[in-house]
């Protein structure tokens, strides 16, 4: 039987399998988190001819969740593909079926694996290549991020690839649950020529900026800076739940779950 990391993700991939993982993560995330926001803009305008490869931080193990639960909102009609440790790939099989793909970590070896299977996935225009670039855990306030070089080596022998940078952080606000933030930055591509050496700072340095952005707008903790993409669960729940909402008929208010009102853009409730 082949390794994981030698297996072809575009014949193992499953559209059904990926429909339904992607409302599986979906109300994951609604059930664990306040909301899971989008800094405006929002994502920017990319062109359909071009393969692209959405390149991340990596501060939580929700971030692949994040990538299979929106990439139907974002992408449509493109498949999605991502690395994933070759030795959890082996461990949970079915997830080749979402376009995952087998890299092996702390080994020589592993570089050549995402490349050759990176390669292949970006070799049409209508597919999204999904990786956190860090290649490890690490917090949103680490500098610098310390990207691994594959992505400006795959853009470098595949320069139609265009890199559109995403940061995530994951913080709380004034509720019980987190609430999951994501930016997009402004998409990076190869210049004529351009080598894996100078791509990666390029890279790195478009990130940071999209992170540090992400930071300023968290720090805000203005909802109105964001768009919603899944409501999550609101208010605190249990016993002190059920008191407001009995405090609430008594008074004979409407309930407020929320400590605090979303706002609407430029911050006004």
């Amino acid at each position: 039987m082949s390794r994981p990391s030698e297996r072809d993700p575009l014949a193992a991939r499953s559209n059904g399998a990926c429909r339904f993982f992607a409302g599986v993560m979906r109300r994951q995330l609604a059930s664990n988190f306040r909301a899971v926001r989008l800094a405006r803009p929002g994502l920017p305008e990319v062109p359909p001819d071009r393969p692209l490869m959405i390149y991340a931080n990596h501060p939580s193990w929700w971030d692949p969740a994040i990538f299979i639960a929106l990439h139907p909102r974002f992408f449509p009609d493109r498949q999605g593909y991502g690395p994933i440790d070759a030795a959890m790939l082996e461990r949970y099989r079915f997830m080749a079926r979402l376009g995952v793909f087998g890299v092996r970590q702390d080994d020589p070896r592993g570089a050549a694996d995402f490349l050759r299977q990176a390669m292949r996935v970006t070799d049409v225009p209508d597919r999204v290549l999904w990786i956190t670039a860090q290649g490890r855990f690490a917090d949103v306030r680490t500098r610098p991020l310390g990207l691994r070089p594959g992505a400006a080596h795959l853009m470098a022998r595949r320069p139609e690839v265009l890199a559109v940078p995403l940061a995530m952080e994951y913080t709380f606000w004034s509720e019980k649950r987190p609430e999951a933030l994501l930016r997009f930055g402004a998409p990076v591509e190869a210049r004529a020529g351009e080598g894996a050496v100078a791509l990666g700072p390029r890279l790195e340095a478009a990130l940071t900026d999209t992170a540090d952005a992400l930071a300023a707008l968290a720090v805000a903790r203005d909802p109105g800076s964001f768009e919603t993409l899944i409501g999550g669960a609101r208010g605190t729940g249990g016993v002190y739940g059920l008191w407001q909402r009995a405090r609430a008929v008594a008074t004979g208010r409407p309930y407020a779950p929320d400590h605090a009102p979303e706002t609407a853009p430029g911050g006004r409730p």
